[in-house]
């Protein structure tokens, strides 16, 4: 039952990745200011849609196999890039000070890192 339960997350969270995705690659502008970000000219909007939108793309296509194939190793890369994120975040606190904004995404990535690893345990 664990299992079926982590599939069905694990899924949720692929599918819900590629969305973001799809959204960037479509229509990166008003995605990227929600996220602090904003593209300058045509290499700007490249770069979010090659970058961020490549990003949960790329995780959110590993996570949906994981959890389509029941196996926890193809959660390899998408645990990674969360991971790496946080620390990136965790980086800019250090260095950078805390602003209260920064905290949703790092208690989000904070999750889904707790969740990917767990799943990656019990997935077959």
């Amino acid at each position: 039952m664990v299992t079926i339960i982590l599939r069905g997350l694990v899924g949720v969270v692929g599918v819900l990745a590629l969305l973001l995705a799809a959204r960037i690659w479509l229509g990166p502008a008003q995605p990227a200011a929600q996220l602090g970000l904003e593209a300058v000219g045509g290499l700007g909007l490249a770069t979010l849609r090659a970058d961020v939108g490549g990003f949960f793309a790329a995780g959110g296509l590993f996570a949906v196999m994981a959890a389509i194939r029941n196996d926890g190793r193809l959660l390899t890369p998408t645990l990674a890039l969360l991971a790496l994120a946080l620390t990136g975040r965790v980086i800019t606190v250090a260095l950078n000070g805390f602003e209260p904004q920064m905290l949703p995404p790092m208690v989000v990535e904070a999750v889904l890192v707790a969740l990917l690893f767990l799943a990656r345990r019990r997935l077959a």
